[in-house]
């Protein structure tokens, strides 16, 4: 869809004066709402005569007639003639507009379109489309398939070409609504969802589902080519608008954004009223897992870097948009059975690169509903409906034949935050990889990932390792897990040591794999991932490959702290494969380039030394603790306070978000262990010592203060973060609770006390977290 801009020329030189004058007075009539509004106003002859120096293409003369044969009482079979031709006048532009790749709508460019629309085209197509639904006569006019797809044509030609008219549509609700209702007419409904779409992706508001007439009636009668088309429409209602805005990312403004509207949001409410709808999870498991034919021969296949002229062949655009009319004009009966379409003609007639790159079009829109879902308030019920119904083993069996195909030579690899247009399969590897994380995040249905003989080998590892097994693991149902002997993790991290190490793509695999570890540590599932020689090659990314992606390095750090924490295995193999000290000073360079990133594996090595520390009457653990220079490093106490002093400096209240709230966490744990072995105050008068020295005085600790007292109005009503923190790092949420309120104590006889160690001068302790710190701060 085309971007539109704010403004355009309303001007165009070649017509008279007294053109631009008629031209202008439209438009003040529409403006005010007074005067000439629309064409029959104006006498057909004023009309012709001025058509002629203008240049108009006869097009007012022919929408006054068109509005003169479109009473309520008249036949509108008669009409479709004249719909045709004014369709004829405006398609050109929208494929001219379409294909230049042009951004900005423009009256030089489209200068019927944009006469089509000041003379009043819009408004009575809409009044025709919608006449059935507002005249009480017995005898309602009848409106042909080929008229309304005619009308719809007009209409999106319209959106596309002319600035304003997207927008003036998305204002209707009541023709949002009936065109909501006209999608259950199978021969009309590819341009009715084109058109939906293209208006539900400018409105202010999202539309209530819920207030759509027999919506779940509308989603079942449709067959699953229209149930995949009609998840485009249903992407942009359950997700919550992007409001462009980084204030308005930050965790201060969602939580005065929570305060001010306890209601669910739209998006919310929209995607409960989807869940429960009767067979619609059940039949989107279907349309993922659903099998797509393969060519044997190779160079069948659509190469990546071949798409954008693929779609620059009209001929071959309109014999993907055929096809899918075609399929949705098969029988009603329900089937998502590839060889159900079979007998279509022109399915023998279209390459089999073009089959497939079609059936992954729409398996892009039902992954994304499905990881919306997965994320959303119903996600525990989403998530016994997606195991029910098999997904995971579903997409596991298409993994190799379509998922991750062998990457054709020469593609130019995708990387995040890169504004272009993905090709279907980038968007599907993409989005399959955000299903996985979103699957297996903190939920013990990850075990769904893996197939039955891997299951058994993580019962080895617990027995071998005396160690009882995780509960969810024993009530992983075994009829539901992957097939074979490869499951999708294992799958998943064999692609991604083949992939080049600065793909985009890295980032989302590594995203999906630590999710698979998030929560309580398990040993046997960082053996696992252990054994497939994962560690090494995070550690090869990190130090070796000279990957310079800051989204990959994060991920990576993530992953890697996930897989070696509290294990002790994971620290010897580091130890094996850092085993110089010039790798060992790359890594630190790589950790010490920017906290933000690697902040989690510097607690997760905090978390693993205090541990290892209380262990020692472990030989092993005693063996590898006097070997390992990681280990070595971060028991040195002034390494921990300069980690602590960067990460509480880095940060304030007014720039926290979810990506960086972790530094604040982060130098908790650390000050939390500190206060267990009664270091806390050793570590606040070191925190003063080098504001001092850094002549920055008050300003550290105030900041600090600041923000633990932003921790306690963010966490406090969280439960589900309060238990992230309480699982990942295996503190009781209490004491992380306690220690705040010992550091936020008032009192300047508490030598744990933040207070304590701020100069009167300098104290500022009570200042709203909306105010900027009057002091200046250090930042990294």
């Amino acid at each position: 869809m085309a971007t539109r801009s704010a403004g355009f020329s309303r001007t165009q030189t070649s017509r008279g004066n007294s053109c631009k004058n008629i031209f202008n007075k439209i438009r003040q009539g529409q403006i005010k709402g007074v005067g000439l509004t629309r064409v029959s106003q104006f006498p057909v002859a004023l009309l012709e005569e001025r058509d002629k120096r203008a240049q108009w293409q006869g097009i007012p003369v022919l929408l006054r007639r068109l509005h003169e044969s479109s009473h309520p009482n008249s036949d509108l079979s008669k009409i479709h003639s004249m719909v045709m031709e004014l369709s004829s006048l405006l398609s050109m532009e929208a494929m001219s507009f379409v294909t230049e790749e042009r951004k900005t709508p423009q009256e030089s460019t489209s200068p019927n379109t944009y006469t089509f629309d000041l003379f009043g085209g819009v408004d009575l197509f809409v009044e025709i489309l919608m006449r059935p639904t507002l005249t009480v006569q017995e005898d309602l006019p009848i409106l042909s398939d080929d008229l309304i797809k005619d009308c719809l044509s007009v209409l999106y030609n319209c959106c596309i070409c002319t600035e304003g008219v997207t927008k003036s549509l998305a204002a209707r609700e009541d023709f949002v609504t009936f065109l909501f209702t006209l999608m259950s007419n199978k021969k009309v409904f590819l341009q009715t969802a084109t058109l939906i779409e293209d208006i539900l992706s400018v409105r202010k508001e999202i539309i209530q589902l819920e207030e759509i007439p027999n919506l779940a009636g509308l989603v079942q009668s449709f067959n699953q080519q229209q149930l995949a088309n009609f998840c485009r429409i249903l992407s942009v209602t359950i997700s919550e608008p992007d409001v462009g805005v980084d204030d308005k990312h930050t965790l201060l403004a969602r939580s005065t954004q929570q305060k001010t509207s306890t209601c669910p949001s739209r998006a919310e409410s929209n995607q409960v009223t989807l869940v429960n709808i009767p067979s619609f999870i059940e039949r989107l498991c279907k349309l993922a897992t659903r099998k797509v034919t393969e060519a044997a021969d190779a160079s069948a296949r659509l190469e990546l870097e071949d798409w954008h002229s693929w779609l620059d062949n009209a001929l071959v655009l309109d014999a993907l948009m055929q096809l899918a009319i075609e399929e949705a004009e098969q029988s009603s009966t329900e089937s998502s059975d590839e060889s159900s379409l079979s007998s279509s003609p022109l399915r023998h007639r279209l390459p089999q690169s073009m089959k497939i790159v079609h059936e992954i079009m729409y398996k892009v829109e039902v992954l994304y509903v499905l990881c919306v879902l997965l994320m959303g308030r119903q996600r525990n019920q989403v998530h016994r409906m997606l195991a029910e119904f098999k997904l995971i083993p579903g997409l596991n069996n298409l993994f190799d034949k379509l998922i991750w195909r062998r990457q054709p030579s020469g593609h130019v690899l995708h990387r995040q935050n890169q504004n272009c247009d993905c090709s279907p399969e980038i968007s599907f590897k993409i989005q399959f990889l955000r299903l996985l994380q979103s699957f297996s995040d903190h939920h013990e249905n990850k075990y769904l990932l893996l197939s039955g003989q891997e299951l058994n080998e993580l019962s080895d590892i617990y027995l071998n390792a005396n160690v009882f097994e995780m509960e969810a693991l024993n009530n992983t149902d075994r009829n539901l897990v992957c097939d074979g002997k490869k499951g999708l993790l294992t799958r998943l991290i064999s692609v991604m040591k083949k992939e080049p190490i600065d793909s985009s793509f890295r980032f989302w695999q590594a995203r999906a794999v630590e999710s698979f570890l998030r929560g309580t540590p398990s040993y046997a599932d960082q053996v696992f991932l252990l054994r497939r020689g994962l560690l090494e090659h995070i550690l090869y990314c990190i130090i070796d490959s000279g990957c310079k992606s800051h989204d990959v390095l994060q991920s990576y750090f993530d992953l890697l702290g996930e897989l070696m924490k509290f294990n002790i295995d994971a620290f010897k193999r580091f130890n094996k494969y850092v085993n110089t000290e010039e790798k060992f000073q790359m890594f630190l360079t790589q950790i010490n380039s920017s906290l933000v990133d690697s902040n989690m594996l510097v607690r997760c090595i905090v978390l693993s030394l205090d541990r290892f520390e209380s262990q020692t009457k472990d030989v092993k653990v005693v063996e590898v603790f006097s070997e390992c220079r990681l280990l070595s490093y971060m028991a040195q106490v002034e390494n921990r306070l300069s980690f602590l002093f960067r990460l509480t400096s880095i940060i304030n209240v007014q720039t926290l978000t979810q990506e960086n709230v972790s530094c604040l966490n982060t130098s908790l744990v650390i000050l939390m262990l500190a206060r267990r072995r009664g270091k806390l105050p050793f570590y606040l008068s070191a925190l003063q010592e080098k504001e001092y020295a850094e002549k920055y005085p008050g300003c550290l600790l105030n900041n600090f203060h600041n923000l633990l007292r932003f921790w306690q109005h963010h966490y406090l009503n969280k439960d589900k973060d309060s238990t992230c923190l309480e699982n990942s790092s295996c503190i009781p949420f209490t004491y992380w609770k306690e220690t705040v309120s010992v550091l936020l104590g008032s009192g300047r006889s508490s030598r744990c006390a933040i207070a304590s160690y701020i100069d009167e001068a300098y104290r500022d302790l009570d200042r709203d977290f909306l105010e900027p710190s009057p002091f200046r701060c250090i930042t990294e």
